[in-house]
């Protein structure tokens, strides 16, 4: 699961980073609401985490564009500006939440999470198809109700499937949740974790194939042989 950071403070964003990967989390940063916008028009990320003290342009002009054109988004504002009036404004400029710096990163990995799992959002259900299941909070993956160990992203791989529900997932939404802004996509990168997470699920009994539709992308279906 990809979110924006939109921050510029770089040894913040070092600290952010980590510690949000630790939690099942991959991110992108940028440092000016200029590369936000075209970062958030590039991309569907599943939450931002945006600083209000940025140098080119005020977070809460970048948050009242976002909200403007219809984007919803969650916003978590992550500032040092902490008077009840400033708080005030984040959230009727389209915050969703607001947290004040310093910070504990446990607390701001919390109130993702929170944001995540309000309806319509990208948390607090468990994916199935077939005899899979993943646990979109926990990071884990089932087979037939056993917890199965898979690498951080063969289990990303498998949830994009698992949310398209049988339907063909295009191979550019695999390189951007899996890779971001970053640009480190080899050739054949996707279809090197594609293929480690088949044979993952065949070695774990699962009933499930994932089939490559040529040109457009990948599917989930359910294994006849089986």
């Amino acid at each position: 699961m990809r979110v924006l950071l939109v921050e510029d403070n770089a040894e913040l964003v070092a600290l952010l980073v980590k510690g949000l990967a630790r939690n099942g989390f991959s991110a992108d940063s940028v440092d000016t609401a200029g590369d936000a916008a075209h970062a958030l028009a590039a991309m569907r990320y599943a939450a931002v985490v945006l600083d209000l003290g940025l140098p080119d342009e005020d977070g809460l002009s970048l948050l009242r564009g976002l909200r403007s054109r219809g984007d919803s988004t969650p916003v978590l504002v992550l500032t040092a500006r902490d008077g009840v009036s400033d708080r005030v404004n984040g959230l009727r400029a389209g915050a969703d939440d607001y947290l004040v710096k310093p910070f504990a990163m446990e607390e701001l990995v919390a109130r993702l999470q929170a944001l995540l799992r309000r309806p319509g959002n990208m948390l607090g259900r468990r994916l199935t198809f077939g005899n899979v299941s993943l646990d979109t909070e926990g990071r884990q993956v089932l087979v037939d109700g056993v917890v199965r160990s898979f690498p951080a992203r063969e289990t990303a791989v498998l949830e994009i499937l698992l949310r398209r529900g049988g339907n063909v997932a295009p191979k550019r939404l695999f390189e951007d949740q899996l890779f971001g802004l970053s640009g480190d996509v080899g050739s054949n990168a996707v279809e090197v974790y594609v293929h480690r997470l088949r044979k993952m699920l065949a070695d774990c009994g699962a009933t499930v194939r994932v089939h490559t539709v040529r040109g457009v992308g990948y599917l989930l279906a359910e294994d006849k042989a089986g």
